[in-house]
């Protein structure tokens, strides 16, 4: 069996190609930071949630529960 000449080569050409795709994902990445960091703010808040508060939400009108007579005086 022959043996693949020259390993060393081809291995230096496949790191310096895996060395620049590497520059080139950083420059992605970079200009997208860039690009978020220029960005405007997104305006106001999702109206579904506007107003609530966490916790128990008070009841909508009409919902109301009749009182209990449970209530010692």
């Amino acid at each position: 069996m022959g043996k693949n000449s020259r390993p060393s080569i081809q291995k230096r050409a496949k790191e310096r190609a895996r060395q620049e795709r590497r520059k080139e994902k950083d420059a992605r990445r970079l200009a997208s930071k860039e690009r978020r960091a220029a960005a405007p703010l997104r305006a106001g808040a999702d109206p579904d949630i506007a107003g609530i508060v966490p916790g128990p939400q008070p009841l909508p009108p009409g919902f109301d529960l009749p009182p209990t007579h449970h209530d010692p005086q």
